[in-house]
């Protein structure tokens, strides 16, 4: 159930009207009142022939004619307006039930306080089974305002416990991070246009996807506008930007002039402050994965600068200070939040040039995780400069990207929003948890995807029947609390194959097999030995090194450094050879 405070208005008259109308596509059925103000009763248009609607708008703005015909300043902006709506899979509501709802919002927003003989005056109004309409004036029966400061929050407060006492479907609370709702005239607007998105929904999109493409505020805008999107900047005389709005083309006003949208009024991360510090992240610092004796390719270089992700959300570093940001102290939550958000950018530029086949989920997993990037905490984005080059990477690549390489880092994808998923949960982030957990889940159907054709190709390689119990025995070794769940996994023989692949390569089984169950958490995994294979295809990628090769090279280089022995050189000859024979008798 959401209510939806709307900005404050001044036509009473025009409200009733809309709402006992037919509506923009004759959706509005038996509009009537629901509840009132009015323990009598009041006339309703919409049950009774002589029942007007100025009559009822005079009724409620009673209190306001009585102020404003007094002296002092005239009250505007004096109409409240809160459609409440009930989810689609809500059972039916009766009109008393809807009358009782309508009752516990004007009172828990401030409107009408129970109990209160000189509140406002309100009504709700039915015009359709799914939800109510609540009209209210703004100036209560003794002439005062009532405080409403901050209704929105209070209504949804009490919507959340309506719908526990009625059996209606829990609505996650937010913290008003997330993106502004389309208005009910924007999505009548791309319906009319037959556009599949409103025009906030696509830009907020296009500016997501143009976000790993930049490294500056100027950037970003000369590549939207590249793109296509209209921009409108806004500077201060020293040229510095102030300001950017951005518009769809096609989105015009009835007059013909373009409609623009702030970047704050689509997304509250999306606003000037908030780009300018994501994107003015210096050089990172390479991560001690990523320093390979052999070239790799871009995906396997994403997957190894997840491994931070991995370390700060799981096992987080002591609290320290910033030098660079005029000493604002930067923890280990507002390292975790830059790095979620980091997180998202990667997301979006796998989107953007993974695998055809691959797109439609890796498009989805980016539009869920955009609620899961931001949060009231905020962000360090410095700490999160490693991620943000690799989704830099990703889509500025041209070398050949493998099919494991694609399936390593999508599996680590997974295992990355589940652990944003976890964190945000751990801090009270219902909504944002709750979009880690859908992104999770696209990415694990474009996981499986990717994997298909190869689980069955190492499948087909599986290992003979003695290496493959021989390498059964490892994993109870190396992972025991999970090794039945492994070997009855129908992916097993593949991880068999992977594991004899890396065995080949110099490396230990059991080394590789405790390293990825470290990395990976394995008890919520459905799959773990289809977890594994990708994990361990991206660690045992290069040779292992030969340890004695390299033990005989230090050795030889710590010999080369020895200092040589010197042969004795003789003196020079002195000027005065007699006087040094004395000297040396002294």
């Amino acid at each position: 159930m959401i209510p939806s405070v709307k900005a404050p208005g001044g036509n009473t008259r025009g409200l009733l009207a809309y709402l006992y109308g037919p509506g923009a596509h004759d959706e509005h059925h038996d509009p009537h009142i629901v509840a009132s103000f009015s323990p009598r009763g009041l006339p309703d248009p919409g049950r009774e022939e002589d029942a007007t609607l100025t009559q009822l708008g005079r009724i409620l703005d009673e209190p306001v004619h009585v102020r404003n015909s007094g002296f002092g300043k005239k009250v505007t902006g004096h109409v409240w307006h809160c459609p409440v709506r009930a989810a689609p899979e809500d059972r039916y509501l009766s009109d008393a039930e809807w009358g009782e709802i309508a009752r516990r919002i004007v009172h828990a927003a401030g409107i009408a306080p129970d109990g209160d003989p000189l509140a406002c005056r309100w009504i709700a109004v039915r015009h359709a089974d799914d939800h109510i309409h609540i009209l209210a004036t703004t100036v209560r029966e003794d002439g005062r305002r009532p405080k409403i400061h901050n209704c929105g929050m209070r209504a949804q407060n009490e919507a959340r416990a309506i719908e526990r006492e009625l059996g209606l479907r829990q609505i996650t609370p937010g913290d008003r991070t997330a993106e502004r709702r389309p208005s009910q005239a924007e999505m009548h607007k791309a319906e009319r246009l037959g556009w599949e998105q409103t025009s906030r929904e696509w830009l907020q999109q296009r500016i997501r996807a143009a976000i790993p493409h930049a490294h500056s505020v100027e950037e970003l805008l000369a590549y939207l506008e590249a793109d296509g999107v209209e921009i409108k900047i806004r500077r201060f005389p020293s040229g510095d930007l102030t300001g950017y709005s951005v518009g769809r083309p096609g989105d015009r006003k009835a007059d013909g002039e373009q409609v623009y949208i702030s970047g704050s009024k689509i997304a509250p991360d999306l606003s000037l402050p908030q780009l300018q510090a994501r994107l003015a992240t210096g050089t990172p610092e390479e991560h001690p994965t990523a320093r390979r004796t052999q070239p790799t390719t871009t995906w396997h270089r994403a997957t190894d600068a997840l491994d931070t992700l991995h370390d700060n959300l799981t096992n987080p570093d002591p609290d320290t200070s910033g030098g660079s940001d005029g000493g604002i102290r930067s923890t280990a939550d507002n390292q975790a939040q830059a790095q979620i958000a980091a997180l998202g950018e990667i997301i979006e530029a796998t989107a953007q040039v993974g695998p055809a086949e691959l797109r439609a989920e890796l498009r989805a997993a980016t539009v869920a995780f955009a609620r899961a990037q931001r949060s009231r905490i905020r962000a360090d984005h410095h700490a999160a400069a490693g991620l943000r080059q690799a989704a830099r990477d990703i889509v500025d690549a041209d070398d050949g990207r493998d099919g494991s390489g694609i399936a390593a880092l999508i599996t680590a994808l997974v295992w990355a929003a589940i652990l944003a998923g976890r964190w945000h949960q751990a801090h009270g982030h219902r909504q944002q948890a709750e979009a880690a957990r859908a992104t999770a889940a696209h990415l694990q159907t474009a996981y499986d995807q990717a994997a298909a054709q190869q689980i069955a190709a190492l499948t087909h390689r599986q290992p003979s029947r003695d290496i493959t119990h021989t390498l059964a025995g490892e994993v109870r070794s190396a992972v025991p609390e999970h090794a039945d769940r492994i070997l009855a996994d129908p992916n097993w023989p593949a991880l068999a194959t992977v594991l004899a692949d890396a065995q080949a390569g110099g490396h230990r089984p059991r080394t590789l097999l405790a390293e990825a169950a470290a990395r990976r958490e394995l008890a919520t995994a459905r799959l773990p030995a289809k977890v594994l294979v990708g994990r361990i295809q991206h660690t045992s990628r290069n040779p292992a090194p030969n340890r004695r090769a390299e033990a005989a090279r230090m050795r030889s280089h710590a010999a080369g450094n020895l200092p040589h022995p010197r042969t004795p050189q003789p003196s020079p000859a002195s000027p005065n050879p007699a006087a040094d024979a004395q000297h040396r008798r002294r």
